[in-house]
């Protein structure tokens, strides 16, 4: 049986729970209890350390503990330095520090998400009586470098990690317990509706209701687009189309159904292959080969474009498209005996600033149904 953890925001909860307690107390904590609210349950947390600074600010420090997840936060510290405040404005005012990234797209906002506001805010507002006011600032002081070995900066993420979520829990998302809580959903929502949206992670999710796709016919899959593809194909799904990120959708053009990248990976492949189908030149090809990341490689066809007035993104993730939507037919037919009445797979691709690249002529069919 593998076992859940939990999620940054709770840790950093937990410490501004602990250092706002030494303010009131002068006591400093060995655990403390944070309500979820998502799920509504309480959740013990160790407490590393608690300082006092002066009179009106301490700090206090957790550590990440995500259970069976493949997570390169496991064992981080999180920070929070609590200060009594004055003046107007809210009871509790959260803000960013060291290692906490911040988004590009939203005016350089701290990449702090409503679950984790929503978090501080409960817990610590029942702390305080009505008159009194405090400043919580969240610090990871590995979050910088730790950043630049996840994908953050593909959704415009910089500088440091994320405080997201919309739980408490932290499910390993590559074992077989968390499938079957996919597939449960998958099963509840292929009984009403016959067209549904993969969407691997959070960001698909958000930018998909976004776009205006209803919140019910989205299915999160996380790493196990394959074993999904089958169930929905074996549940009768009509038509399911296949909304993600570039980077990580792209495997599907591959036949890599299972897209963690401690497994499978070939982007660079993948693209490459297609840049040579549709006719780039070999050294560009190589330039996209070489290119570090699929943003990367993006980036350096849209030059192309902008130098030459082509049209190599186009032709490039068309493509791409085309392929994911042949191998994830191709795939459920390997696995499924319905025949003419297969589930019908189109696709939709987004980049790291959360802009539509390409929709699959199938795509486009299922999204003027879905919105």
């Amino acid at each position: 049986m593998s076992r859940s953890g939990y999620t940054l925001p709770v840790f950093a909860c937990a410490s501004a729970i602990a250092a706002l307690h030494w303010l009131r107390h002068r006591q400093p904590l060995t655990s403390v209890s944070v309500d979820l609210i998502s799920p509504a349950q309480l959740a013990e947390i160790p407490i590393e350390q608690v300082a006092g600074l002066s009179e009106n600010m301490a700090l206090a420090i957790t550590r990440s503990e995500p259970g069976d997840n493949l997570d390169l936060t496991r064992n981080t510290p999180i920070w929070a330095l609590v200060e009594w405040r004055t003046g107007e404005g809210e009871g509790v005012i959260i803000q960013g520090g060291e290692g906490i990234g911040i988004q590009l797209n939203a005016g350089n906002q701290p990449a702090i998400y409503a679950y984790a506001h929503r978090l501080l805010q409960e817990n610590l507002s029942r702390m305080l009586a009505p008159e009194e006011k405090i400043t919580v600032s969240i610090i990871l002081p590995e979050g910088r470098s730790l950043a630049v070995r996840t994908s953050n900066s593909a959704f415009g993420v910089v500088e440091g990690l994320s405080l997201l979520g919309t739980t408490g829990i932290s499910q390993p998302l590559s074992t077989p317990e968390q499938l079957a809580s996919f597939r449960s959903e998958l099963q509840d929502k292929a009984s009403r509706f016959p067209t549904l949206v993969f969407c691997i992670g959070e960001n698909g999710l958000d930018l998909a209701r976004q776009l205006g796709i209803n919140s019910e016919q989205l299915v999160k899959t996380a790493n196990w687009l394959g074993p999904m593809l089958v169930e929905a194909d074996i549940l009768g799904v009509k038509e399911i189309l296949l909304f993600g990120y570039h980077g990580k959708l792209m495997k599907l053009a591959g036949g890599i159904f299972h897209t963690h990248h401690h497994l499978a990976d070939g982007r660079r492949e993948i693209l490459a292959a297609h840049c040579a189908l549709v006719g780039l030149e070999s050294e560009d090809i190589h330039r996209v080969f070489d290119s570090p990341t699929a943003e990367a490689a993006l980036k350096y066809l849209k030059s192309l474009d902008a130098a030459t007035g082509s049209h190599w993104v186009n032709q490039v993730y068309s493509a791409i498209a085309q392929a994911i939507d042949t191998r994830s037919l191709e795939y459920i037919q390997s696995h499924s005996n319905r025949g003419k009445d297969t589930t019908v797979c189109g696709s939709m691709l987004f980049d790291r600033d959360r802009q539509i690249i390409i929709k699959s002529k199938i795509g486009c069919f299922l999204m003027e149904k879905l919105c």
